[in-house]
């Protein structure tokens, strides 16, 4: 009761700050910008967003994780990172943040509110790891490997417990999926439409597929023919799937059965504002995604931004 009670303070300041911004920040910029700078070398990549305007931002450089307020653009650190990436981000009705880590093999669990960590996972170390995106579902935590065919799962109790280290789940990958050595392979992940399955995208070869949680049996989404090549963070809005082609500088958008067997390419939202955009998230009417910028040579000094384009109706 008492972690409940204090979450909900939390919120309840944490809202008055986002819903009435500074002087300030009124005078100096509009509301709602589409543009949100980011910290200088901060190599953003994840994104995660709740019902608040507040959006949470990963470092591919050291971990850190940066929060940022949609009304006025401004925000702040909210926790330094361990010196491992921070990539796929998820927010829960919690108020935690799920943050997968990369080359590290990890996966944290951190309070969005104090930035403090509430858990850590080692799903699997050495150089054939890439742990890169995650989605929640009432079952848990599903993980994707992008240089290793296998899916983590981690079991989240109904009352919204964390398990221990030894209760994560490794689910080989089989079927249509087949990884490509020294490629980026399953990356972006959501679940079906009907909720009955899990929809992964492999960066390499532009495949969307279904997965089988129980099994990890995989099926190859029927796409027409058309490729998300370079695919990359993805987003399920009712039967509409948004998939981010990073190098691509562009957003498919695919209309899905609800089983998440065949989909159809209905457009491409593109801006001259991407720059390798890697990761997506919604609010209101808006998507919010992250230029990852993999084009270009990281420094402590390179600039980083997210930027906010309209959602289709």
């Amino acid at each position: 009761m008492k972690r409940v009670l204090a979450t909900a303070a939390a919120l309840a300041g944490v809202a008055a700050t986002v819903l009435m911004p500074s002087h300030r920040a009124t005078a100096d910029s509009p509301l709602f910008p589409t543009t949100i700078a980011l910290p200088a070398g901060f190599q953003a990549e994840g994104i995660a967003i709740g019902s608040l305007p507040i959006a949470y931002f990963g470092s591919m450089a050291d971990g850190s994780i940066y929060r940022a307020n949609l009304v006025t653009g401004h925000g702040d650190l909210l926790t330094r990172g361990p010196g491992t990436p921070a990539l796929g981000l998820k927010l829960d009705d919690r108020g935690r943040l799920f943050v997968a880590g990369g080359t590290a093999g990890d996966f944290r669990v951190i309070d969005a509110w104090t930035g403090a960590t509430l858990a850590t996972y080692q799903f699997a170390t050495g150089p054939q790891t890439f742990v890169n995106d995650v989605v929640l579902t009432p079952e848990g935590a599903w993980i994707t490997d992008s240089f290793t065919p296998v899916l983590y799962h981690l079991p989240i109790a109904p009352d919204g417990a964390l398990p221990p280290p030894d209760a994560v789940v490794r689910i080989p990958l089989t079927g249509d999926i087949a990884y490509l050595p020294g490629a980026f392979n399953a990356n972006g992940i959501v679940r079906t439409p009907d909720g009955t399955a899990l929809l992964i995208v492999q960066s390499a070869t532009g495949h969307l597929f279904r997965v089988d949680p129980t099994t990890g049996f995989t099926r190859q989404v029927d796409l027409g023919g058309e490729s998300l090549t370079d695919g990359d963070g993805l987003l399920l809005q009712n039967t509409t799937l948004f998939a981010v082609q990073n190098r691509h500088n562009a957003i498919a958008m695919i209309t899905l059965d609800p089983a998440g067997t065949v989909g159809t390419l209905e457009r491409r939202i593109t801006d001259p504002r991407f720059d390798v955009p890697a990761t997506i998230a919604p609010y209101a009417d808006r998507l919010y995604l992250p230029n990852a910028r993999f084009d270009t040579t990281p420094t402590p000094a390179t600039p980083y931004w997210a930027v906010a384009v309209d959602r289709p109706r």
